[in-house]
């Protein structure tokens, strides 16, 4: 784990990490001009570039991923780096404004809204050429996919894969304990010390298998880059999003860890009665991020699903 000045140092003055990836993956040799990725810069219609990630195979099926709360790109990096993922599918994983190395405006005008969320959504997929992806979007993530059906509906989505995700706040029961970490008196305080220790024991929490010290530093890291302003500005937020949720007719994943101490897998069941047909997928020995503790299964799933889509 990190020391608290390195957190601070993340936070306040590093623009961009050393690397892509986490530990296990190969560094790559001294001065190769080659990335594992292809770089997108995505400009919204409200002027904010987006940072996006192109893995895989560019004439596969795209697969959009959409990450959390204070995360990003690289917390996909199990997926984005599988080979057997890789090789059939184009997949697209971008920081979401005010996260990793997209840009972070200040004002409620770049947060609040449910549109700009939408449209940031739609910028991606049309500058990208995105047919019919598969949208992925894990915790705060379903927040997003819920603005961007509100605003766009469906018909440019092959399938929707709902990892842990948000999609209803009127009942707060839905919620673990744990997501108090991200408040402003907790993760968004103005006091450093408990805005640190908060983020420390949010990014904990995240995980019922928790992740080795070298990945948790990169997760860590990446969770600092995200200014006060933005933790700010990404609650509060009103979702209604059900006559969104019952109208769909394309494939639908909803996928949950059993001990989700931030989104309780009652928000899962409740996905999935609502969405028609959706087919629900339960981890037992998982918490928030079971696309990290059991990457195996969930790239087997995020397979099937993709392959599901009609082109």
């Amino acid at each position: 784990m990190l020391h608290r000045r390195a957190l601070l140092a993340a936070g306040l003055g590093i623009a961009a990490l050393p690397r892509p990836a986490f530990a296990q993956a190969p560094a790559l040799p001294a001065g190769a001009p080659a990335l594992p990725y292809r770089r997108h810069a995505v400009r919204t219609p409200d002027g904010v570039e987006i940072a996006a990630y192109e893995y895989g195979n560019p004439q596969g099926q795209p697969i959009l991923l959409i990450h959390g709360y204070m995360q990003a790109a690289l917390s996909w990096d199990r997926q984005l780096r599988d080979p057997a993922l890789a090789r059939d599918f184009r997949m697209v994983a971008y920081d979401i404004r005010g996260h990793g190395n997209s840009a972070k405006p200040e004002g409620d005008q770049f947060y609040k809204p449910g549109k700009v969320w939408a449209d940031e959504v739609k910028a991606v997929i049309d500058t990208l050429g995105l047919q019919r992806p598969v949208v992925v979007g894990w915790s705060y993530g379903g927040r997003i996919m819920g603005d961007y059906l509100n605003a766009h509906g469906q018909g440019a989505i092959g399938a929707m894969n709902w990892v842990c995700a948000t999609a209803s706040v009127s009942d707060p029961t839905r919620f673990g304990r744990a997501a108090r970490l991200i408040g402003p008196n907790a993760a968004g305080s103005a006091d450093m010390a408990t805005a640190i220790d908060s983020t420390i024991a949010f990014l904990r929490a995240c995980f019922e298998i928790q992740p080795s010290a070298s990945d948790f530093e990169t997760m860590l890291a990446f969770n600092a880059m995200v200014p006060r302003h933005v933790r700010l500005g990404l609650g509060g937020r009103p979702l209604d999003i059900e006559a969104s949720l019952k109208a769909l007719a394309i494939p639908v994943l909803v996928t949950h860890g059993l001990h989700d101490r931030i989104v309780d897998v009652s928000m899962a069941r409740y996905t999935a009665s609502v969405v028609p047909n959706a087919k629900l997928s339960i981890y037992d020995n998982a918490g928030h991020a079971p696309f990290w503790e059991d990457a195996p299964r969930f790239n087997r799933e995020l397979a099937e699903l993709a392959k599901s889509v009609r082109r």
